[in-house]
């Protein structure tokens, strides 16, 4: 699954709006993040892997890698 829906369906799971996470990536990171801002990312398919994991952890969630099998 891309990114972008697992970036969606975090924010939906957790019960936030993407101004409150752009509030909450702004305080962790202290870089610039507005609604508007952020919700081109994740439409664009443009959050780094930075930014997803630091979202996954400020949602309590853990980006994991593993070998296929």
């Amino acid at each position: 699954m891309p990114s972008k829906e697992e970036v969606k369906i975090l924010i939906m799971r957790e019960g936030l709006t993407v101004q409150k996470l752009a509030a909450m990536l702004e305080e962790k990171t202290g870089k610039h993040y507005t609604q508007r801002s952020l919700q081109n990312k994740i439409s664009l398919s443009s959050l780094n892997f930075d930014e997803v994991e630091t979202i996954a952890e400020l949602l309590g969630y853990e980006i994991k890698i593993e070998k296929i099998k």
